[in-house]
Parts: C-alpha cells; sequence; structure tokens
C-alpha cells in the first residue's frame, strides 16, 4: 500500500467543457498500472504472458469506415470532399446523438478522462480530452497520444473533445446513422463522438482525420507515413496502406523512429501526431522484427485480439482465428531508438511502399516529380488471393495518398502540396515493392525484408543516387542494375518469372487497373502527371 500522495492530475478545466455531469466517479489521467488494475478489475480483458493486456473488441476487429459521418454545417460545407469518405449528417442528428450519448456517459458509474496532445510541434497541437467507460481504452489513447507532465494537466484546456461510449447503440432512425454504430466527427464544434464499436483503432484514426482537415488550412501537409532519422540527421518518409511494412521498415535499429503512422510536413520540419505506435502482428516474430516483439512483452502494451495460449498465455502470433488484424499499441519509447521529440528535419527521402500481389512491380525504383505525384494520388497496395470467399487472384486497392479513407478535403490538394514541398525541399522519391516476386501470390514467394532493408538503407544512404538503371516497358520505372547484398536477378521483375510472356500479360492488366483508376481525378490530374503513368 503507497503512503505517499499522488500529485493531482485533475484538469482546471472539467467536465461541463463537455457537456458532461457524471453522476459516478470520473478517474483522472491515470497511468498505465492503474488503469490496467481498473481493466483487470472490471473484466475488460486479461494479461498475456509478461505483462502487456489483451483485449478482445468482436464483433467489430477493425475500423468501421461505413459508419463514420461529418456534420454538415455552414463554415466547412464548402471544404469537405462529400462522398462515401464523408458521408454527410445533420446537424440536428448529431444534436440528438449528443444529448443521448451525454446522458449515457453521465448514468455510468465511472468514466477516465484522458488529456493528451496530438502533435508533437506545439505550434500545431491539438489539446484533446478523451472520456471513455473503459479503463482499458483509456490506456490505449494514453499509449497512442502524447502524454502532458503532471504539471501541465492543472491547466489543460481541452480544444477538441471525443466522448466514446463503445457499449451504447445508435439508433438509425432516430440518429441519422446506416447502423448502430458511428464515428460522427463535427468540425465546428470540435467533437467527436464514437459508439457501437469496441475497436480502439476508431479512437486513434477519427483525430488522425481531424489533422487532415485542421492542418492543410495552416499550410501544412499532414501524412498518413511512419518516419525515421539516420545518423546525420536525415529524415525519411515512408508511405504505405496496412500490411506494405510501413512500421517495420520505418523500425530500423540503425535509424531514430520519429513515428510509424501519422505526420505533419511543416516550414519547422516534419513531426508526429502521436506518442505511441500501432502495430499490425499477424504473424510477428522476434527474429524479423525485434523490437516490436519486445514491446509485446511489456506491461503497458495493448493486444487486440490476439489469440493466447492456454495455461502459458503467450501470444499465437500465427493465429487469426479472431481477425488477420491483431495490432499492438505500445508508447513510443518503448522502441529503443525512438526520438524522443517526435521530429525532424526535412525529408531528404520519401518512400512509396505497395505490397504488389500481382508480381510485376520492381523491388524498387527511383521516381521522377511527376511519377511521384501520380503514384502518390494512386497509392496502390493488392489484397491477397484467398482471403474472401471466391476470390482467386489478387485485387488492387488504390487509395488516395496512401490513406484516402482519412482524407477530408478533395485527394489533390494533398498531392498538390507535396509536390510543392518536394520542390521546395528537394526530396527524392522511391517506389518500393515489399509483395511477391517471380509470380503473383500464390505462385511467387514475397519479397525478403532482409533484401527490402537492403534496397532501403542503399536509397537513403545515397547509394543509388547515380546507379546505372533500366526503365520498366510497362511501368516506366527506372530500376537499378545493382544493389549491394541484393541479387542482382531480383531487381527486374520480369527475369525471376520463369515465363516471361505471363509476367507481360500480368503487367499490362496491372497498368490497364492504374489507368482507369487515376481517371476518377478528372482535370484536376496534369498532362505531365498523367504521362508518368504505366502505358
Amino acid at each position: 500500500m503507497s503512503t505517499t500522495a499522488a500529485p493531482t492530475r485533475e484538469s482546471a478545466t472539467g467536465l461541463s467543457a463537455q457537456g458532461l455531469a457524471p453522476k459516478g466517479t470520473i478517474r483522472w489521467n491515470l497511468e498505465a498500472p492503474d488503469l490496467i488494475q481498473a481493466a483487470i478489475r472490471h473484466n475488460e480483458g486479461e494479461l498475456a504472458h509478461m505483462g502487456p493486456f489483451v483485449a478482445v473488441t468482436k464483433p467489430h476487429t477493425g475500423r468501421s469506415p461505413n459508419d463514420k459521418f461529418v456534420v454538415k454545417e455552414p463554415s466547412t460545407e464548402a471544404d469537405v470532399d462529400w462522398g462515401k469518405v464523408n458521408q454527410p449528417i445533420s446537424e440536428a442528428h448529431f444534436e440528438t446523438l449528443l444529448a443521448d450519448v451525454r446522458g449515457y456517459l453521465n448514468g455510468l458509474d465511472q468514466l477516465f478522462v484522458q488529456d493528451l496532445y496530438c502533435g508533437a510541434d506545439a505550434a500545431y497541437r491539438l489539446s484533446c480530452r478523451y472520456v471513455t467507460p473503459n479503463a482499458w481504452h483509456a490506456n490505449f489513447v494514453r499509449n497512442m497520444f502524447i502524454r502532458p507532465d503532471v504539471a501541465e494537466l492543472a491547466r489543460f484546456a481541452p480544444n477538441f473533445s471525443i466522448l466514446h461510449a463503445p457499449e451504447f447503440q445508435a439508433d438509425p432512425a432516430k440518429h441519422g446513422t446506416r447502423t448502430s454504430t458511428f464515428i460522427v466527427l463535427n468540425l465546428a464544434k470540435r467533437m467527436i463522438l464514437i459508439g457501437g464499436t469496441r475497436y480502439a483503432g476508431e479512437l486513434k484514426k477519427s483525430m488522425f482525420t481531424v489533422m487532415n482537415y485542421l492542418l492543410p488550412k495552416q499550410g501544412v501537409l499532414s501524412m498518413h507515413c511512419s518516419a525515421n532519422i539516420g545518423p546525420a540527421g536525415d529524415t525519411a518518409l515512408f508511405f504505405g496502406l496496412s500490411g506494405t511494412g510501413k512500421t517495420t521498415l520505418s523500425a530500423d535499429p540503425e535509424r531514430g523512429l520519429i513515428g510509424d503512422d501519422e505526420h505533419g510536413w511543416s516550414d519547422n520540419g516534419t513531426f508526429n501526431f502521436e506518442g505511441g505506435c500501432y502495430a499490425k502482428v499477424i504473424n510477428l516474430s522476434k527474429e524479423q522484427e525485434p523490437d516490436i516483439f519486445a514491446t509485446t512483452e511489456m506491461f503497458g502494451t495493448i493486444l487486440e485480439n490476439v489469440v493466447l495460449e492456454p495455461g502459458s498465455k503467450k501470444v499465437r502470433f500465427e493465429d487469426q482465428s479472431i481477425t488477420e488484424n491483431t495490432r499492438a499499441s505500445y508508447p513510443l519509447h518503448y522502441i529503443r531508438n525512438h526520438v524522443p521529440s517526435g521530429r525532424g528535419g526535412h525529408p531528404k527521402h520519401v518512400v512509396f511502399l505497395t505490397a504488389d500481389a500481382f508480381g510485376v512491380l520492381p523491388p524498387i525504383a527511383k521516381l521522377t516529380k511527376e511519377q511521384a505525384m501520380y503514384y502518390f494520388l494512386s497509392g496502390y497496395t493488392a489484397k491477397l488471393a484467398g482471403t474472401e470467399r471466391g476470390v482467386t487472384e489478387p485485387q488492387a486497392t488504390f487509395s488516395a495518398c496512401f490513406g484516402a479513407v482519412f482524407l477530408v478535403w478533395h485527394p489533390t490538394k494533398y498531392a498538390e502540396m507535396l509536390g510543392e514541398l518536394l520542390d521546395k525541399h528537394g526530396a527524392q522519391v522511391w517506389l518500393v515493392n515489399t509483395g511477391w516476386s517471380g509470380g503473383a501470390y500464390g505462385t511467387g514467394a514475397r519479397m525478403k525484408l532482409g533484401y527490402t532493408r537492403a534496397m532501403v538503407r542503399a536509397a537513403l544512404a545515397g547509394k543509388l543516387d547515380k546507379a546505372q538503371v533500366t526503365p520498366d516497358p510497362v511501368f516506366g520505372l527506372p530500376i537499378p542494375s545493382a544493389i549491394d547484398g541484393v541479387p542482382s536477378e531480383i531487381l527486374n521483375p520480369r527475369n525471376t518469372w520463369k515465363d516471361g510472356a505471363a509476367y507481360d500479360t500480368q503487367a499490362k492488366k496491372l497498368a490497364a487497373m492504374f489507368q482507369e483508376n487515376i481517371k476518377k481525378f478528372g482535370a484536376a490530374v496534369s498532362p505531365a502527371i498523367l504521362a508518368a503513368g504505366p502505358k
């Protein structure tokens, strides 16, 4: 039993700022030991081997993008790219839902409050208040965002509020939602409502969506990318969709990790939005990814939807019986070579990652600015065959700016900002295929992580700046002829296929998909950028 009184962690700004008057106990800004103890007491999950907390979020084991809405109101209506990603909901429906969520939270026995920062650069950060009934969700957001010092908490004044009611079910007829699940952003009121889902990723990604709206208004590019920094102070960015290696490649023991998922690029340089990482851990191994693996044996880490061995409580990382989307949430400082400030300079290198399950893109290619813009707008990766019933070949996925589901403005706004920054700071862009070689998924083999690391390291070290290259005949991508530590035969993907004609057919099929996808941007894409795409 402790005999020393803990310092007060309650903000001077009470919950009345969120329109709440709870009848129950309010737990202010607790740290991991108290939060995990509370989560265990309330049967929110269990401890795994070495102490990480395991939560199961069924039936929702991933985000619910079709249940995300943006309030349509006069001050932001003209800015938002309305459509499938940014679905409108009326102010009246929002107010009705807000009143019911407040009533629900007010009636609970206890609430957990976390006052946190989003944005490592104080010039652009938001002061966010999360209110949730679950201790493990409070620990999750504490892992994921930037934690103020205790002295800062007394004067903490939130300028964005997130009310989280995972067990509250919306009524579509009453609240204007699609289902009982809801993620509703009110940009004017600076408030987010989340309910009907326990999946913690909604707490993180909804705030990323907010940053994607607010930062471009301030001339700052918001990016779905990881970032690290080399010994010489050279910053690199890694863009990529889930499963392409963004987290893995940025957690390089030879470079400092700025962050693994969300960043801004301002006149001051690069800065992380977060104070933690949210790594995908399906098939995680100690040998391939030792630093990330180590975090899964640390107290305070949150593991989502993993399966444990009976008795030992060790994680079965290969087991996807709950979901393939198993996750680990941990503070950034759990990675030994993290950058404590969460900031870096202007990037010298930008890497676009794709896991091409068609097996036709080169493992690395140096892009011109026009090619960079084309592939940024395309945001390509591929889903594997066999993951869904009836799917017998890979499926191309195009997500503009490598994060279309989180964009608020039209994608071309972000692309134009990136182009201007590349010009201004002279960053070199690379396309890296972490997917298949020697054939499509099912025939070929996935590119070895060791080879990909060697290629990326060579690129970031400037060793490929003057390398002899051969342009790919279909995609026009300049392929290096030789890279230290990488077998030369794998650099040109056609050479890895047993049947060259089969490769040509597959390459033309993928090229046609690119050409069809870019049409959706219409006249917003310049002829020079269109010409940089596959032929």
